[in-house]
C-alpha cells in the first residue's frame, strides 16, 4: 500500500515546490539617498502590473526591516493608496520621476479603506515597515536610487 501512494504523493510534493517557486518573491536593491548624504539600502518587491498593484502587501503579517515594496505605475499621474486588508502599518513615500521624494505618509493605519493621496503627479510609491522614515530620517526631498527612476 505504501508503495501504491509514493508516487501520487511524490508528484503532489513536486507540483507543490514548482508552484511555491513560480510565486517565489524576487527582491531588487533600492537606495535612498538623504539630503545630508547618508545612504539607506533596502530590497524591495516591484509591482509593476495591475495584479501585482492591487495586491501590494495584503494579507502579509510581517516584513523584514530592510524590505519594502516598490509600485511602478509606469506613468507620471496622481495616485492614491489604502491600506485594505494589509495588516502591517507601513510608510508610504510618493516618488517622483527623477527618484526625489514628493511626500511621506508615515505609520498609515493598517485595514483602513481611507485613501492616502500623493498630492502632486508621481510615477511610483515606496512602502517600508511604519516608522522607517522617522528611524532613518528620510525627508521628502531626499533621493530614491533604482533603475526605475531617470535623472
Amino acid at each position: 500500500m505504501f508503495r501504491a501512494l509514493a508516487r501520487p504523493f511524490a508528484a503532489f510534493c513536486l507540483l507543490l515546490a514548482f508552484a511555491a517557486a513560480a510565486h517565489a518573491q524576487v527582491f531588487e536593491p533600492l537606495t535612498i539617498v538623504a539630503t545630508g548624504g547618508q545612504r539607506h539600502s533596502f530590497q524591495v518587491e516591484v509591482a509593476r502590473n495591475d495584479a501585482d498593484r492591487a495586491q501590494g502587501l495584503m494579507f502579509r503579517r510581517t516584513m523584514a526591516p530592510d524590505h519594502g515594496m516598490l509600485f511602478d505605475f509606469a506613468k507620471v499621474a496622481p495616485v492614491s493608496m489604502w491600506m485594505q486588508n494589509t495588516y502591517l502599518p507601513l510608510d508610504m513615500l510618493f516618488i517622483r520621476q527623477d527618484g526625489t521624494i514628493a511626500r511621506i505618509a508615515a505609520n498609515t493605519e493598517p485595514l483602513s479603506t481611507r485613501t492616502i493621496s500623493s498630492g502632486e503627479p508621481v510615477l511610483s510609491v515606496l512602502e517600508l515597515n511604519a516608522g522607517t522614515s522617522a528611524r532613518l530620517g528620510i525627508k521628502a526631498g531626499d533621493r530614491v536610487e533604482h533603475p526605475l527612476f531617470k535623472r
